[in-house]
């Protein structure tokens, strides 16, 4: 008898991004444009550019998925990073979305592979948002109360499958006999839900976020957005607008520049009227929509040391970016690594370290892009936040340490170029 093959958490985590791809399309079709027009534009790039792989293989960079998903509670969240453990996926980073231009209540953190082979094998990312219920200025007491209630109703995970995640997380992976129903447990743990949405709870809480609506007005979470990466998204942008498909004005992040592609730039189609139902204050049940989730789409450049981002947040902050860059950027690799702006492997300008996160800023903007309206606009701007959502907090919130990603990106610069 053959032995039972076993699978490591990165094979796992492979087949869960496969998984969730794959229930994403047909959930939300313009998903598969999206994808196969991604796949076209590295394709045609990496035919015109020798050095297309400077930034990963392209096999890697097709492959590369990040989803976003939305929770209630710190249970919740910690419930999340117990099956994401599973997969070999650590909390990274400290996102808090409330301290954005357009405040977002939520605060966040990253799921993601942590070293460099794991990475490489797939570097499936989760982003992962969670309601800052806490914050008086997006909600007041009584309605903090009611909305914690409501959350703690809910089940978004079944036990047995967080008990079985916490096996494989601990034995680094499963049988593939067992493997197969694990991961299509999990895939199906974020599909959107067909249950009636009570409609006066949900249109209460649009009227503080609709964020903290798709969170709190229903008794599950989904999928949000499942984001492909591309190696010219401003071609990417031109293709998918050509197809008639309604893009967000912008592209988020860094500009365009004749220099090293920095940090993360994101875009996506908007997002689309889904059918949904609902049910009225005097029961019946009703047909309508909801626009909650959109087609993301993401260019991943060098990560910038901290002197780096310093000079990146003073670039942005002015009113056109793309003019004052040359300020603050040299144009070249060996510039950047020269003068510490940016992470090398090695110290080597020509073995530039992939950014593997996110920037708040870009998350809000893509966020608020896709938004008809918030009532969150002018509640938080200016009012004083005093309670407490920090790395710290969000650690002892789900138990585990959070990873500084400086401290990743520099672990990685020490190693020797290969």
């Amino acid at each position: 008898m053959s032995p039972v093959k076993r699978l490591a958490t990165w094979q796992l985590r492979a087949r869960f991004a496969a998984g969730l791809s794959a229930r994403y399309a047909a959930e939300v079709p313009a998903y598969t444009a999206l994808v196969k027009v991604s796949t076209q534009v590295n394709a045609d790039y990496a035919a015109r550019h020798g050095d297309a792989d400077r930034l990963g293989s392209l096999r890697r960079v097709t492959a590369e998925r990040h989803g976003a998903i939305r929770v209630g509670t710190p249970a919740e969240l910690a419930a999340v990073a117990d099956l994401f453990a599973a997969f070999g996926m650590e909390p990274v980073g400290c996102y808090d979305l409330r301290s954005a231009r357009s405040p977002i209540p939520v605060v966040a953190t990253a799921f993601r592979p942590i070293e460099a082979d794991e990475l490489a094998r797939n570097p499936f990312r989760v982003f992962t948002s969670m309601l800052a219920t806490g914050d008086s200025r997006f909600f007041d007491a009584g309605l903090r109360n009611r909305v914690q209630n409501f959350l703690a109703q809910r089940q978004l995970f079944d036990p047995a499958l967080l008990a079985r995640a916490r096996v494989i997380a601990d034995d680094g992976g499963c049988d593939a006999e067992e493997a197969q129903a694990f991961v299509a447990g999990a895939v199906a743990a974020f599909a959107l839900s067909r249950e009636p949405i009570d409609k006066s709870w949900y249109d209460e809480l649009s009227r503080v976020s609709a964020v903290a609506a798709d969170i709190a007005g229903v008794g599950s979470t989904h999928i949000n957005h499942l984001t492909p990466r591309v190696l010219d998204i401003d071609e990417l942008y031109r293709r998918m607008s050509g197809r008639g498909i309604a893009m967000i004005d912008t592209i988020q992040g860094p500009p365009r520049t004749a220099g090293p592609a920095v940090l993360l730039r994101q875009t996506s189609f908007r997002a689309l009227a889904e059918p949904r139902l609902f049910r009225c204050a005097d029961g019946r049940i009703t047909e309508g929509s909801l626009r909650v989730r959109f087609g993301e789409v993401e260019a991943r450049g060098v990560a910038l040391t901290p002197r780096g981002r310093q000079r990146y947040d003073t670039a942005m902050a002015h009113a056109d970016p793309a003019a004052v860059w040359g300020d603050h950027f040299p144009a070249t690799d060996a510039e950047l690594a020269a003068q510490g702006l940016a992470y090398y492997r090695g110290g080597d300008p020509s073995a530039p370290i992939v950014y593997e996160d996110f920037l708040p800023a870009s998350a809000a903007g893509i966020f608020r892009s896709n938004l008809d309206s918030d009532g969150s606009d002018t509640r938080a701007a200016d009012a004083v936040d005093n309670c407490g959502y920090d790395a710290q907090w969000l650690a002892g919130a789900i138990g585990r340490d959070i990873h500084d990603p400086y401290a990743l990106y520099e672990a990685q610069a020490k190693e020797a170029a290969v």
